[in-house]
């Protein structure tokens, strides 16, 4: 166990009662909570939990979509691939971190505390991704399965009464229904280690740039440089507001996407 103490070992039991997700092996559970920089400041923990975030994140993925198939039988490939880009979103599992209170049980090294780490939201959502990892290695697929239907029950249910679309699609569709040059996105940099990339990405449309804005996928920096542009042009009013509602439909964009 990274933290050996008596009262790491008394939080550890005190998020399991508080969450209702109970581990086998809390070794498990304590490294999944284990930040790299809590490690690159220690003498006597030598593992993050950056193994874990990269299982969990396959994890993840292979039960939000098998969920979504069992859900929603009638939604085609491209409605599921969208509604599963906000699920799996660095927003969503963030938000999901916030309901678990997992920020009060992370270990982080001195100089991340300081900076606000705690409450950083790529943070937040890489715990999400190790917790599961870890959960799915202690427990097994179906656990994993059930735990993350669980976790996301509202947000999958939020899925069946809004439009579906994304910000991306619904940019290209304005685009399309006003006869303009479909939007380009643009990537400006990427910051990090390879295995934790910061992509900041424009999206131009008509001439107009919006953006950069930063995601730990192209996919995601690009949400999020269309929901600027979206944001954009629906304050604008008349007939572009008008377009841009039509697309969107009676539930609305899917903001989860990128909070």
């Amino acid at each position: 166990m990274c933290g050996t103490d008596v009262s790491r070992r008394t939080a550890l039991q005190q998020f399991q009662n508080l969450t209702s997700i109970r581990f086998q092996n809390t070794t498990l559970l304590d490294l999944a909570l284990t930040h790299s920089s809590y490690v690159n400041e220690s003498h006597s923990v030598s593992h993050d939990n950056e193994r874990l975030e990269f299982l969990g994140d396959s994890v993840l993925g292979l039960c939000i979509s098998h969920i979504l198939y069992e859900r929603f039988p009638s939604r085609h490939e491209g409605e599921l691939a969208g509604m599963k880009s906000i699920l799996v979103s660095e927003a969503t599992l963030s938000r999901i971190a916030a309901t678990l209170s997992l920020s009060d049980y992370l270990l982080l090294g001195k100089g991340e505390e300081n900076s606000g780490g705690r409450w950083k939201p790529a943070i937040l959502a890489d715990a999400i991704e190790a917790l599961l990892g870890a959960y799915y290695l202690d427990s097994g697929f179906e656990a994993a399965k059930s735990l993350i239907k669980r976790l996301f029950a509202d947000d999958i249910e939020a899925l069946a009464f809004s439009s579906g679309k994304d910000f991306k699609s619904i940019i290209q569709e304005y685009a399309q229904k006003r006869g303009i040059e479909l939007p380009q996105y643009e990537v400006v940099k990427i910051e990090g280690p390879e295995h934790a990339r910061h992509f900041y990405i424009s999206c131009i449309l008509d001439g107009e740039t919006f953006g950069p804005l930063e995601g730990r996928t192209k996919k995601e920096a690009e949400q999020r440089a269309a929901q600027q542009a979206f944001e954009a042009l629906h304050t604008r009013g008349g007939e572009t507001t008008r377009i841009l509602d039509a697309i969107v439909g009676p539930g609305g964009a899917d903001s989860s996407v990128v909070g």
